[in-house]
C-alpha cells in the first residue's frame, strides 16, 4: 500500500499529514497546478492551521516548495478538485490512512503516559540494585529497546528520525513489548541478577544462563 500520511515528528504532538506533492501524484495534477490551488485557498485551508511547507531537492540539483497539510487541509483541498473516480478513490484511502494514522499515534501516546510510572520503578529498581553503576540505567534501556523491536536506539534513530526518547520512536505494538519486557527486567533487577543473566532471560539465551547459574 502507498503510504499517503506521515507524522509531523516523535514527541506526544506529533500530528499526521499529506503533502502537495502526494496529492498531486495520486489525483493526475500537476504539481504546480496542486500548489496554485492552495495558494488560491490559502485562506481558508488556514481556518485549520497554519500551512507549512518544505524546500526538497530534484533530481535537477533545484528545490521545489513541497505543502504540508493536516487532515482538514487535506480534506478541503480535495474538494475543491474535479470528482473524478481516481479522485474519489484517493479521497478515500486518505481518510482511510489519517485515521489509521491518528489512531496509531493516539495508541502510542497512551502507551507513553502509561509507561512513566513504570518508569520510576525501574529507576528505583536500578538504584537499589547490587550491580548498580553510572552506566546501568541506560545499559538496560539499550537492551529492552533491542529486544522490543531487533534494533539499537541508533538504528532506530536512522531509520526513523530523531527524539527526546528512543521509546518516542516505538510504535504501539513495540511500545507494549517494551512494557512487558520492562516488567520482567524489573523482577530480575529486585531479585539482584547481573545483568549478562537478565539479559540472557530476555534474550532467550538458555545455553548462556545455565552457563550464569553454573558460574
Amino acid at each position: 500500500m502507498i503510504n499517503l500520511v506521515f507524522y509531523t515528528d516523535s514527541t506526544l504532538k506529533a500530528e499526521p499529514y499529506t503533502t502537495s506533492e502526494i496529492i498531486a501524484n495520486n489525483t493526475n495534477n500537476g504539481r504546480k497546478a496542486i500548489q496554485q490551488l492552495i495558494r488560491k485557498h490559502r485562506l481558508r485551508l488556514e481556518q485549520f492551521g497554519k500551512v507549512e511547507f518544505e524546500m526538497r531537492p530534484l533530481p535537477s540539483g533545484q528545490k521545489a516548495k513541497v505543502y504540508k497539510l493536516n487532515e482538514q487541509q487535506a480534506t478541503l483541498l480535495i474538494t475543491f478538485l474535479d470528482n473524478s473516480d481516481i479522485v474519489a478513490n484517493f479521497k478515500t484511502l486518505l481518510v482511510k490512512q489519517f485515521y489509521e494514522m491518528r489512531d496509531e499515534l493516539n495508541k502510542r501516546n497512551l502507551n507513553r503516559a502509561m509507561e512513566k510510572p513504570i518508569k520510576r520503578t525501574l529507576t528505583d529498581a536500578i538504584k537499589d540494585w547490587k550491580y548498580t553503576n553510572k552506566h546501568a540505567y541506560s545499559n538496560i534501556n539499550r537492551l529492552l529497546v533491542k529486544v522490543a523491536t531487533g534494533l539499537s536506539i541508533q538504528e532506530l534513530k536512522k531509520s526513523r528520525g530523531d527524539a527526546p526518547t528512543a521509546l518516542d520512536l516505538l510504535t504501539s505494538e513495540e511500545q507494549e513489548r517494551y512494557k512487558e519486557l520492562e516488567n520482567k527486567a524489573i523482577a530480575y533487577i529486585t531479585a539482584d541478577f547481573d545483568y549478562s543473566l537478565i539479559k540472557a532471560l530476555l534474550t532467550g539465551g538458555k545455553i548462556q544462563i545455565v552457563k550464569e547459574m553454573e558460574g
